[in-house]
C-alpha cells in the first residue's frame, strides 16, 4: 500500500483506555509466563494501532501545516498521547513487579526492564494536563517556523528555499540572504521568546512535579540514557573544546584561504569553494532514482529496502510554502515502513537525506525484521542517529552519482562538516543545560549566554553585527532546541563513532560494513556505550578518546585539500 492510500481514523480514547484496562489485568492475573508474554503482545498491538494513526497524522500534518483538519487531529493526538502514557505505565509497572520478571529478563533481556525503570521515574499523571500544553507549543514553534514567508530575489521563499542563496558564490548575496532569513526572526522575536520561555517554566514544571530540581535530570532520563548521565556529557564537552574546536579553527582558516576571504563572516560560514559549493547534478526525480541505484547495489539488504521505499511512496523531499522545516525518518509501526521527510532545496544537503535519514530508515527496516519486541528495536537517540550518520560516510563509493564531476569538493567539505559539527553540537547541548538549570534567565540573559559558548565552542564566528546572530538569537533557528530538549549531543556522540566506522571504510569496506550491519541489527538490545563495545569502537566518555578518533580525520583532510 502507498502512504497516500493509508487510511486515517482518529483513535477513539474510551475505547483504547477500556483495552488497556482489559490487557493490564490480564498481566496482573497472569498464572504463567506465556500468559505474561501475551499481555505483553496485546498491550504492544494496542500501540501500534494507536501509535500508526498518530504517525500518519503527524507526517500530513508537517507535510502541509495550513491543512485544518490534520491540524485539529494533530492537536487531538497530542492530547490524546500523554493520557495513553498513564495506562502503558500502569503496564509496565506491573511488567517490573511481576514474579515471572526473571523469566521475562531471560527471554528478552534485562535492558527492557532498566528503560521502563526509567520511563516511571519521567512520569505521573499530576503532569499529564503539563504535557498537553508542551506538545501544544511544540506545534505553535513548528507552525510560526513553517509560516516563514521571505521575500528574495523577486520571490517568495520559506526558510528552507532560502538556503541555496546564504551559499551563493556571490557574497552581497550572502550576505543579504542571511540578513532576509534573520529579519523573519527578528519580527516574530516576541513570539519565539513567548514561547520558549513557556516551554522552559512548562518543562521545570514537570521536572519539579516529579522530585527533581530542574528539568536538566527529566531531561535525560526522557532521552533514556541507561548508560551516562550529565557528567560523562560534560567530559566529552571538554573533550571537544581541547581537541576539535583548535581543529575546527583550523578547518575554518583553511576555508578562508580557499575562497580568498582573510576575515571571514557568519555569511562565509557555508561557502566552501571559490567556484561554489558541490551541488547535487540533477532533478529531484533524479537524485531518488540515483538514491535508488545505490542502495540497490550496496547489499542485498539494502535493495529489499530501498524497493520497499518506492513501491510505497514513502518520501516526501519537496521544500514548499507551509511544510514543516526540517527532515525527520519515522517509523509506522502498523505497515512496517520507515518514512523520510525533507526539504529539498538544491543544495548537497539533499544527498545528505537520501544518506543521512535512509540511514535510519535502513535501521528500522531491519530491526523490524530482526527484533520480536518493538521496544527493543531502536536503542536510545544517539545509538540511532550512529546508524544514520555512518550511512553518510558508507555511500561514499555511490557519491558520484549525484555530484559526478564536484565528487571530491563535497567529500571534503562532507569530512569538514562532520567535524566542525560536533564543537556547534555541544554547543547547542551545554547552552540547553545552561538554560533549565536557570530557568529564571530572561530571553536577552539566553541570548548573552549563547554568544559567550561561541566563544568557547565557535571562536572563528564573526557575526558582523547582523542584527539577528548579532543579539545571540541564532539558537532560534535550532528546531531540536524547542521541540527535542538535550537531544542534539546525540548527533555528537553519534559522530564519533561514524568517524571511526568511515576510517575503517577507508581501510577495508567490506568489514566497515559488516562492522555496521551487525550493530543494526542489535537495534536496541543494548545500551550505546555497550553497542559501541561490541562493534570494537572506541567510547567518547573515555579520557583521550576525541583525539585518538579525531587525529586520522585529520590526517585524511590534509591528504585531500583542494
Amino acid at each position: 500500500m502507498k502512504f497516500s492510500e493509508m487510511p486515517y481514523q482518529r483513535p477513539d480514547k474510551d475505547e483504547i483506555l477500556k483495552k488497556m484496562d482489559h490487557v493490564i489485568n490480564i498481566l496482573r492475573n497472569a498464572q504463567n509466563t506465556e500468559e505474561a508474554i501475551c499481555a505483553m503482545k496485546a498491550m504492544e498491538q494496542v500501540v501500534v494501532d494507536v501509535d500508526t494513526m498518530g504517525t500518519i497524522c503527524h507526517i500530513r500534518n508537517t507535510v502541509d501545516t495550513t491543512d485544518s483538519f490534520y491540524e485539529a487531529e494533530r492537536e487531538y493526538n497530542d492530547s490524546l498521547s500523554p493520557v495513553l502514557s498513564e495506562k502503558i505505565q500502569a503496564f509496565n509497572k506491573e511488567l517490573l513487579i511481576s514474579k515471572f520478571r526473571p523469566e521475562l529478563e531471560q527471554k528478552y533481556g534485562a535492558l527492557l526492564f532498566t528503560n521502563m525503570e526509567l520511563d516511571l521515574q519521567g512520569f505521573s499523571p499530576e503532569i499529564i494536563p503539563l504535557m498537553q500544553q508542551e506538545n501544544q507549543l511544540e506545534a505553535e514553534y513548528q507552525k510560526l517556523y513553517a509560516s516563514a514567508k521571505i521575500p528574495f530575489d523577486g520571490q517568495v521563499l520559506t526558510i528552507a528555499q532560502l538556503y541555496p542563496y546564504k551559499q551563493s558564490p556571490d557574497r552581497t548575496v550572502r550576505k543579504a540572504a542571511w540578513e532576509a532569513e534573520g529579519s523573519f526572526f527578528d519580527q516574530h522575536h516576541e513570539q519565539f521568546d513567548e514561547i520558549f520561555d513557556k516551554l522552559i517554566k512548562n518543562r521545570t514544571e514537570q521536572a519539579q512535579k516529579l522530585g527533581f530540581h530542574d528539568f536538566v535530570k527529566l531531561g535525560y532520563i526522557r532521552r533514556q540514557r541507561n548508560c551516562y548521565g550529565p557528567e560523562e556529557v560534560a567530559r566529552f564537552r571538554r573533550q571537544v573544546v581541547e581537541e576539535l574546536v583548535p581543529l575546527a579553527v583550523k578547518i575554518k582558516g583553511n576555508q578562508a584561504k580557499r575562497i580568498d576571504v582573510p576575515k571571514p563572516k557568519i555569511y562565509d560560514d557555508l561557502f566552501a569553494f571559490p567556484d561554489g559549493n558541490a551541488v547535487p547534478q540533477g532533478t529531484p526525480d533524479e537524485l531518488l532514482a540515483a538514491g535508488k541505484k545505490m542502495y540497490e547495489e550496496m547489499s542485498p539488504e539494502t535493495a529489499a529496502f530501498i524497493d520497499q521505499m518506492f513501491e510505497m511512496e514513502l518520501f516526501d523531499v519537496l521544500a514548499k510554502e507551509g511544510k514543516a522545516p526540517g527532515g525527520y525518518c519515522t517509523t509506522i509501526l502498523g505497515y512496517n515502513c520507515p518514512f523520510i521527510f525533507s526539504n529539498f532545496n538544491g543544495t548537497s544537503g539533499d544527498v545528505d537525506v537520501l544518506t543521512h535519514e535512509a540511514g535510519h530508515a535502513f535501521a528500522s527496516y531491519i530491526a523490524s525484521r530482526e527484533i520480536e519486541l518493538i521496544d527493543l528495536r531502536n536503542p536510545s537517540m544517539e545509538g540511532c542517529e550512529t546508524h544514520s550518520m555512518s550511512m553518510e560516510f558508507l555511500t561514499a563509493p555511490w557519491h558520484h552519482l549525484f555530484f559526478k564531476e564536484q565528487t571530491s569538493k563535497y567529500e571534503l567539505s562532507h569530512a569538514e562538516d562532520a567535524l566542525t559539527f560536533v564543537p556547534y553540537g555541544c554547543m547547542v547541548d551545554h547552552f540547553q543545560e545552561i538554560v533549565y538549570s536557570h530557568p529564571e534567565l530572561t530571553p536577552q540573559q539566553r541570548n548573552e549566554e549563547w554568544l559567550k559558548l561561541e566563544k568557547i565552542y565557535r571562536p572563528y564566528m564573526d557575526h558582523d553585527d547582523l542584527p539577528f546572530y548579532g543579539r545571540g538569537a541564532g539558537w532560534q533557528r535550532q528546531l531540536h532546541i524547542y521541540l527535542y530538549p538535550f537531544y542534539y549531543v546525540d548527533y555528537c556522540l553519534a559522530q564519533t563513532a561514524a568517524l571511526q566506522i568511515w576510517m575503517e571504510a577507508v581501510k577495508d569496506r567490506e568489514r566497515a560494513w559488516k562492522k555496521y550491519f551487525d550493530l543494526v541489527k542489535l537495534g536496541g538490545t543494548k545500551t550505546f556505550v555497550d553497542l559501541l563495545k561490541s562493534a570494537g569502537l572506541q567510547s567518547p566518555f573515555e579520557d583521550g578518546s576525541i583525539q585518538k578518533i579525531a587525529h586520522p580525520v585529520s590526517r585524511w583532510l590534509n591528504d585531500h585539500q583542494i
